[in-house]
């Protein structure tokens, strides 16, 4: 990877990203990453639950934190800087996710100098599609 050519930068992160120790242990899986957009699919496991059958809440914040930081590295110029964090994380539960998958699609709102603004939409991975959780963020990447 040439530290001059931000598509091979960037592509190659995308790419690495299910491989970072927490993403691995969630299990995800990145289905689309371009644009300023990512969507990214966890499969249902009982050990990420937190009472019956329902996922964790702190998993389904941790599928929207990854999905909003992964649409802002999507449309990131890598010349601005690589070096990023969560600045702000809001997240609204709207319903449980009940033995499915769920998947996560991340949009970058506004794009700042440092400062990337990202909602969240968490849906059932199911034919229904059932909302089961909003979010919006503030990365910064510098």
């Amino acid at each position: 990877m040439s530290q001059t050519d931000p598509g091979a930068q960037l592509a190659a992160l995308i790419k690495m990203f299910p491989q970072i120790g927490f993403q691995k242990l969630l299990g995800i899986e990145v289905l689309e990453a371009a644009g300023d957009r990512a969507v990214v699919r966890l499969p249902h496991r009982a050990e990420l639950c937190g009472g019956g059958n329902a996922l964790h809440g702190g998993v389904i914040s941790s599928l929207i934190d990854l999905t909003g930081a992964l649409s802002a590295w999507c449309g990131h110029d890598p010349a601005r800087g690589m070096k990023a964090s969560t600045v702000t994380l809001t997240v609204n539960y709207i319903g449980a996710a009940l033995g499915e998958p769920i998947r996560a699609i991340g949009n970058v709102r506004r794009r700042g100098k440092e400062l990337i603004f990202c909602d969240v939409e968490v849906f059932e991975d199911t034919a229904a599609a059932r909302l089961v959780a909003t979010g919006t963020m503030v990365y910064r990447i510098v």
